[in-house]
């Protein structure tokens, strides 16, 4: 029983995957991968999740098929991108089963109602300061992410954070007291 102690104790952990090998060979391919099925923005968030998942992987054993391993991550990160978003969604639906008055009621009042709502969200938009804006902008209508927005602004993500903060609360307030 010690002779197995022993040869399990001298059986060395597999070499660890060499990254900047594997990123500067599948890092095109990943990024194509991913544009097929992704919104630009993510693309990079995408492939660096891809190597970090890699990274922070404890493997028993080496990776005899790394192209296939990559591509199974990468799928497993779309997965991930799309339960997130679906999650996030969800989060923000309103159900209309509570609304106490029938969807289907689509009266005057309702329509000059819902467009002069439309008028106070837009207007209140436009009054942003140029920089809230423009992240308001991406993050809400382009569905862009804090670290897409902070590529495209040129910013950091927690600029992005702040402004995006900022921005809905002066929205918010807006459309209230114009209400």
């Amino acid at each position: 029983m010690a002779h197995t102690e022993t040869q399990d104790s001298q059986i060395a952990a597999p070499p660890p995957p060499d990254l900047g090998a594997w990123m500067a060979s599948y890092g095109d391919r990943l990024r194509r991968y991913f544009a097929r099925r992704a919104p630009t923005a993510d693309i990079d968030d995408l492939v660096q999740d891809v190597f970090l998942n890699l990274q922070s992987a404890r493997l028993r054993t080496p990776i005899a098929d790394v192209e296939r391993y990559l591509f199974t991550v990468a799928h497993h990160a779309l997965v991930n991108l799309r339960r997130h978003r679906t999650v996030r969604r969800s989060a923000l639906h309103d159900c209309l089963d509570d609304s106490p008055e029938p969807s289907s009621d689509l009266s005057p009042e309702r329509i000059v109602a819902a467009r002069q709502e439309i008028i106070r969200v837009v207007k209140a938009i436009e009054a942003l300061p140029p920089r809230a804006r423009d992240a308001f902008r991406l993050h809400r209508f382009d569905d862009l992410t804090y670290a897409g927005i902070a590529d495209r602004m040129g910013i950091s993500r927690d600029s992005v954070k702040e402004l995006l903060q900022r921005a809905t609360c002066r929205v918010s307030r807006a459309v209230r007291l114009e209400g």
